[in-house]
């Protein structure tokens, strides 16, 4: 293997772990986090695709020889030319030019393999801007080349455990880094991973069955999509996702091609102004289950229908804008501009596009689709436009579950969040709230679900067990403070709020105060202060003071 020396020792977890970690402090002074994992992850990729082929051929060589073995070389999975692959990179770190070499061998791999093309969207390991002059850059590079230079990611040589495959291992380091880069990267982290113990809650929620197509209209790093697809059984779902981050695709791609999904429909683009999933006759696709964490409130989330670049008006806050010239055109967002009639219940205001994606997520689901969603509170209580689409969804008997998340367990955002839970073809009218909130542990910057491990509680299991209890209409999913199976007309009642305090009841009493007892406390204190006080004057007549 040249300068890359390939052991017997079995690869853990734990060694791709360390080289990843290798990697980042590597970048850490250098480069803010959130654009250094794209160079770690993707060298990371580069490394398991030469590794993967690599071993590949060396079983092909061990049948085949001449054309024959060309032949079959030709019918992998993908091909890596020589100077495509991580050694040849390598064996050619103190090159002047490295930087120019990785980056040919990026467009090399997606030129020459339909199945990787463009799976480095975005991604430049050349990059002056970001890396600065050669001076700087190379040595940066040649030292990530070495952070990876021992790590044998060749599929025999990946240490398993029970019902593991090594791209299990791979992929479960290459979701720890995505996870470990968004806790480093702070707000600018945005929404592209999901913790695993969230996704782990909606995977359940959702409950994927073989053949099922499952979707997430935001997909990010792809992980929640993952973790949903798991349920179902990777070789047994369809799985789509759409992400309008250029940078999130990579990741996606590079998830999903090291968990060994080699099939996975992932599409770049804005999701509300232009879904890439579509069916023959142009129409929205039509998926079994929805998971998704969405852009939390997002901006403007219309402007992908406004061509003419007018400006937007909220109707919900009145809201317009003039320059110095005078007032620009209005733009107001419409049904009618939605060929896909998904607004047909109502216009979310634009500065908040919750609801947008919501509905988006309800116009996508089969027959019997079931959704589950990361939103932030406000989508169960805000008025105006937002109200009276809530009204319209829950009229329609649409809503199943409400279930509120502690506080601080997203990347990018510490305001607590819900997941809201949406059913076609529900057999009754009551809605099931869930507050979760104060069920957690707190770790690092962040808290975290409690999965039971270390014989702490299974905070994850707990949501689950009452939303699998209120399907199956059983007593458990009525639990005091934490849980309450809400009728249509508690609902209606509250004209519609589904705002979770409303029909949980959390409020710890305060244990009566039997003011005799403390009377008595304060008056025998007040002995005992009267009787100190004397032994005290007693004793300093007696020293003379």
């Amino acid at each position: 293997m040249e300068e890359s020396k390939m052991s017997t020792k079995k690869t853990t977890f734990e060694d791709i772990k360390n080289a990843l970690w290798a990697g980042a402090n590597t970048f850490r002074d250098n480069i803010d986090a959130s654009n250094y994992k794209d160079y770690v992850l993707s060298m990371l990729f580069v490394k398991y695709l030469s590794d993967t082929f690599e071993e590949s051929v060396e079983n092909l060589k061990k049948e085949y020889e001449g054309l024959r073995l060309e032949r079959q070389i030709s019918n992998l999975p993908f091909v890596l030319k020589e100077e495509y692959t991580f050694n040849y990179l390598l064996k050619n770190k103190f090159s002047v030019d490295i930087g120019s070499k990785i980056s040919e061998a990026l467009t090399g791999i997606e030129s020459t393999n339909a199945i990787l093309s463009g799976i480095f969207r975005g991604i430049d390991l050349n990059s002056e801007a970001n890396l600065g002059k050669k001076e700087q850059k190379n040595p940066l590079l040649r030292t990530l080349l070495e952070d990876f230079a021992d790590l044998d990611l060749r599929p025999s040589h990946i240490e398993t455990k029970d019902n593991e495959v090594p791209a299990d291992v791979v992929g479960d380091a290459y979701e720890y880094m995505i996870g470990e880069f968004a806790t480093m990267a702070g707000k600018k982290a945005g929404s592209f991973f999901t913790p695993q113990q969230v996704s782990e809650v909606m995977a359940q929620i959702v409950s994927p069955q073989e053949k099922d197509r499952i979707y997430d209209p935001t997909c990010g790093s792809g992980s929640l999509l993952i973790r949903a697809a798991k349920k179902g059984g990777l070789d047994k779902v369809s799985i789509y996702g759409q992400e309008v981050n250029n940078s999130a695709i990579s990741m996606a791609r590079m998830n999903m091609f090291i968990h060994d999904i080699k099939d996975a429909h992932i599409a770049w683009g804005d999701t509300l102004a232009n879904p890439q999933h579509l069916d023959s006759d142009g129409n929205l696709m039509k998926f079994d289950c929805i998971v998704a964490n969405m852009p939390f409130s997002k901006n403007k989330w219309a402007e992908g229908f406004n061509p003419g670049g007018e400006v937007s008006i909220d109707e919900d806050e009145s809201n317009t804008k003039s320059t110095k010239k005078g007032k620009k055109k209005e733009f107001k967002m419409e049904p009618s501009l939605d060929r896909h009639h998904r607004f047909d219940l109502g216009v979310p205001p634009a500065s908040k596009g919750d609801w947008a994606f919501l509905l988006h997520m309800i116009a996508s689901m089969s027959g019997n689709g079931r959704i589950a969603a990361v939103a932030p509170h406000g989508v169960l209580f805000r008025g105006a436009s937002e109200g009276r689409i809530r009204q319209a969804v829950i009229e329609k008997n649409l809503i199943d579950a409400v279930i509120g998340l502690p506080e601080n367990l997203f990347y990018g955002t510490s305001i607590p969040a819900c997941i809201v839970v949406f059913k076609k073809g529900r057999t009754t009218t009551n809605v099931l709230f869930v507050d979760a909130s104060k069920d957690f542990k707190k770790e690092k910057a962040k808290n975290k679900l409690r999965d039971g491990s270390n014989g702490e509680p299974n905070d994850i299991k707990k949501i689950v067990d009452t939303y699998k209890a209120f399907i199956n209409r059983e007593e458990t999913a009525e639990q005091e403070k934490y849980s309450h199976v809400a009728t249509l007309n508690e609902i209606q009642e509250n004209e519609y709020n589904l705002n979770i305090p409303r029909y949980v009841d959390t409020f710890e009493e305060e244990e009566l105060i039997d003011l005799e007892s403390v009377n008595k406390e304060i008056t025998d204190i007040k002995t005992q202060i009267s009787s100190l006080e004397k032994e005290m004057e007693q004793c300093m007549k007696e020293l003379g003071l």
